[in-house]
């Protein structure tokens, strides 16, 4: 199906010289669909933002399978690329480059002729309330301003699979519920959204999916509904805490 994630048994391990091997990801499974949002929960140092990365092909597993949109991560990389928008917290803006020029930028470099990204342009700028900044140079910019180009030059290029990691981090109310909005409108418009958060009011609000992972290792998947029947708790948010704590992580509870 056109934008499916299907993540099968992903390992991504990494040699330090105190720890010796670290499993950053260990064998986790679960698969997106398009139209729904698919929330991926953990803790700090869970592994989330690692599988994002191997997911948007920035890093390569260190064994198991992805397949993005139907191309392997590692044997079609150039075409996965082309189908997503990878949301990073880490990535920094063009500081003297003006919001246009900055999403103009990456528009052309997904190929967009220039008339196309004039429109995608005008079209992001209205649906992320942008045009009171769109010419200010991105240095001049709040963080929930900066956060929303960002968002815009994820998505300029139109792509069936969405990747957030940590969309509303950082933001004030306000902004982060338009980010929220956001993420909503963009389910109803069919794409295929893997959500990373720690939020869990943004959990019950907008994830039909969801997936906990702690110390790399997948812990539960599902539908929300089928999350909290399995974890025996009465909400999302009391399995995860639950779960997290849990000494020896995952042999008590089955996915």
């Amino acid at each position: 199906m056109e934008g499916t994630i299907r993540v099968e048994d992903l390992e991504k391990t990494f040699e330090d010289r105190k720890r010796g091997l670290i499993r950053a990801v260990d064998g986790i499974s679960f698969t997106c669909r398009p139209g729904r949002i698919f929330g991926l929960l953990g803790p700090n140092g869970a592994g989330k933002t690692t599988a994002l990365r191997i997911l948007s092909t920035v890093l390569r597993p260190s064994g198991g399978q992805v397949r993005v949109n139907g191309y392997d991560v590692i044997k079609a990389p150039e075409k996965v690329r082309e189908s997503i928008g990878f949301l990073s917290g880490a990535t920094a803006l063009y500081e003297r480059s003006t919001a246009r020029e900055v999403i103009t930028f990456f528009g052309e470099l997904f190929g967009l002729a220039p008339k196309a990204i004039r429109t995608r342009v005008d079209e992001l700028s209205a649906l992320l309330h942008m045009d009171e900044f769109l010419e200010q140079a991105c240095g001049k910019l709040s963080a929930g301003q900066r956060q929303k180009v960002s968002i815009a030059r994820t998505i300029v290029h139109d792509p069936p699979v969405v990747i957030l990691d940590e969309p509303t981090a950082n933001l004030d109310v306000l902004i982060a519920r338009e980010v929220v909005l956001f993420v909503a409108a963009e389910r109803e418009r069919g794409k295929t959204i893997l959500l990373s958060t720690h939020i869990m009011s943004e959990v019950d609000r907008l994830c039909d999916d969801v997936a906990i992972i702690h110390e790399g290792r997948l812990l539960l998947s599902g539908t929300k509904a089928e999350v909290v029947r399995q974890g025996g708790g009465d909400s999302v948010e009391d399995v995860f805490f639950q779960l997290v704590s849990m000494p020896g992580g995952t042999d008590e509870v089955g996915s």
